[in-house]
């Protein structure tokens, strides 16, 4: 997962990050934050799966969670 990579290297250079991953992929995005030392580092959880949605469904998915991503960015 590089988004976990990615997020982690962001949060060190002190730039807020967080990442959206699918409920199928939740273990293994906690278990690389914690392995990089960010046990507990927050994430945005979509439904699994979301690669057969359209595009339209997609933005109704991900609209659901800009409070959530801003939230996490702005905490």
């Amino acid at each position: 997962m590089c988004s976990v990579h990615d997020t982690v290297e962001f949060e060190k250079r002190g730039i807020p990050a967080t990442m959206f991953l699918t409920q199928a992929f939740k273990s293994a995005g906690v278990y690389q934050f914690r392995s990089k030392g960010m046990d507990g580092h927050p994430y945005i959880e979509l439904p699994h799966p979301v690669s057969n949605l359209t595009q339209e469904e997609m933005r109704v998915v991900t609209l659901r969670f800009v409070d959530q991503f801003v939230r996490q960015l702005t905490a």
